[in-house]
């Protein structure tokens, strides 16, 4: 099963008459569950939310999203769309770091 890049994705809920960062995503990396030998779920896949609207205030900006489930297609409506598909386009990438990097600098996470 192919892995992700690291990079900003957008959720299939994504509405791109909204704004830039509306149901998006950064990965980070993956990860292999320590304890279980499962294959289904022993690669996870941690990325943060680069959307505001449903920031924690907590400290916990991390997410974990089995490596299936992150890959894998869902309907929407009449129409079968990956959970997540990878931005590549330059401008909307600068858009997203800047909003990144001004959600989590250090004054953000307190």
């Amino acid at each position: 099963m192919n892995e992700p890049e690291k990079g900003f994705y957008y959720h299939y809920k994504h509405d791109p008459g909204g704004t830039v960062n509306n149901y998006a995503y950064e990965v980070v990396g993956v990860a292999r569950h320590t304890e279980l030998q499962d294959p289904a779920i022993d690669k996870l896949v941690i990325y943060r939310k680069i959307d505001k609207s449903d920031f924690y205030g907590d400290g916990k900006y991390l997410g974990a999203r089995p490596l299936g489930m992150f890959l894998e297609t869902v309907m929407k409506g009449e129409e079968m769309l990956s959970r997540f598909t990878k931005i590549t386009d330059p401008a909307v990438i600068a858009e997203l770091v800047t909003i990144r990097d001004r959600m989590y600098s250090d004054s953000n996470l307190n």
